[in-house]
């Protein structure tokens, strides 16, 4: 078995995330990945949205997708969503010896030394790094030199153990933002195609997301 995690605010959940959630489980091998909608995040604003109808819209929207498996851990957990103690929560429970694959962007790594006990993360978990075609990996400074020596160049390395490597994917992703729908969603604007019919119908039906 493999896990990899994904996480974010979803709020709204769009394809942009569906999508590269999709591509990262199937490129890198996993049994599964979880998608874990954070409770209360650290490091930006407060989400727009309750936490319970983030979770829900995240669990319409991967409804029949093999391999995609909502997780609730950070928005049952008081306090702040850390990711530290979500990975230390999961390797607790998956035991020592799964690979455990932590999913992020090139943008979230290079502020990477903002994050709760952050050297720490390789000794739980691998890094998966997203990066846009043309990004590189910081090769100054603390985050720099502290990734010195940990980096792999084949996914298929990620599968030999389970922590301790850091993996850069270069990706095209989908140019969609929950900023962007949001705004559309205000405007009374459609938001079809960008998420899934269901994820739709909730907004609507709970009226999220308009003018007050």
């Amino acid at each position: 078995m493999a896990t990899g995690i994904f996480g974010g605010t979803f709020d709204p959940v769009h394809i942009g995330h569906l999508r590269t959630a999709v591509e990262l489980r199937e490129f890198l091998r996993l049994d599964r990945m979880l998608l874990i909608p954070c409770g209360d995040p650290p490091h930006r604003e407060t989400p727009m949205t309750p936490a319970n109808q983030r979770l829900a819209m995240v669990e319409l929207a991967i409804r029949g997708e093999p391999g995609l498996v909502v997780d609730n851990r950070e928005i049952a957990r008081p306090g702040f969503s850390y990711s530290m103690d979500t990975l230390e929560q999961l390797r607790a429970e998956l035991g020592n010896d799964e690979p455990l694959c932590f999913c992020m962007g090139m943008d979230s790594l290079i502020h990477f030394a903002t994050w709760h006990r952050w050297r720490e993360f390789l000794q739980v978990c691998h890094l998966v790094v997203v990066a846009r075609p043309g990004w590189a990996m910081p090769t100054q400074g603390e985050v720099a030199e502290w990734a010195s020596g940990h980096r792999v160049f084949d996914a298929a390395e990620l599968l030999t153990k389970p922590a301790g490597y850091i993996f850069v994917d270069e990706m095209t992703l989908l140019p969609v933002a929950a900023t962007a729908l949001r705004d559309k969603l205000k405007k009374n604007e459609s938001i079809r195609y960008l998420t899934p019919d269901a994820v739709i119908d909730y907004i609507h039906s709970h009226r999220l997301y308009v003018q007050s």
